[in-house]
């Protein structure tokens, strides 16, 4: 990959990291900058129309492949007090909410966060939510498949920004756990009829 060293990629400091006025591409760009930096792992930002930012639209648009992309969901466990995690899969795979998540939660049902709970959590929009920059009270797992690519795609944080990284840099995140079985290969879809 031909990323620089995160080090490399830093701001002036937290009052111009971009998190407390509007959102725009290049505020977007630097609050990102500001959350990958002290993580010590070499990536590259890559931008994106943001029509383009889901992941099967924005594969075919790039050239990346489904298997490189990890997406970050956030879920919710439904018992009081509801509680909130972030997860990263790949994107050819699925998210087992109904027996992994729930497990992980310890109680009650367990499902997908809304488009609204997800951007109350995380300040972010669905197809741009990254595990970089989000609340130290959000638990970030990681499926384990994950870990197993040479490099993935990551939200950016915003639909104008992906980030290409080593797994390697999920490991440097506060709270991060790995979890085998978090999700699963989806089927493939049947070949069109003729």
């Amino acid at each position: 990959m031909g990323g620089a060293p995160a080090g490399t990629h830093t701001t002036e400091g937290r009052a111009d990291d971009g998190r407390d006025g509007p959102m725009t591409d290049e505020t977007d760009r630097r609050r990102l900058e500001h959350d990958l930096a002290s993580l010590g792992v070499p990536y590259e930002l890559f931008p994106c129309d943001p029509a383009l930012a889901d992941t099967t639209a924005f594969c075919a648009a790039y050239g990346f492949a489904p298997e490189d992309s990890a997406n970050t969901i956030v879920v919710v466990g439904k018992s009081e007090p509801r509680q909130y995690a972030a997860c990263v899969v790949l994107a050819t795979h699925r998210l087992d909410v109904n027996r992994a998540v729930r497990a992980k939660f310890g109680r009650g049902k367990a499902s997908f966060a809304g488009a609204d709970e997800t951007r109350e959590m995380t300040g972010m929009e669905i197809g741009g939510v990254t595990p970089f920059g989000l609340p130290p009270t959000l638990a970030v797992w990681v499926d384990a498949d994950v870990m197993r690519r040479g490099r993935i795609v990551l939200g950016g944080g915003s639909r104008s920004w992906k980030v290409l990284a080593s797994p390697e840099i999920l490991l440097r995140l506060p709270g991060v756990e790995v979890v085998e079985g978090l999700a699963s290969p989806a089927p493939e879809a049947p070949p069109p009829s003729a």
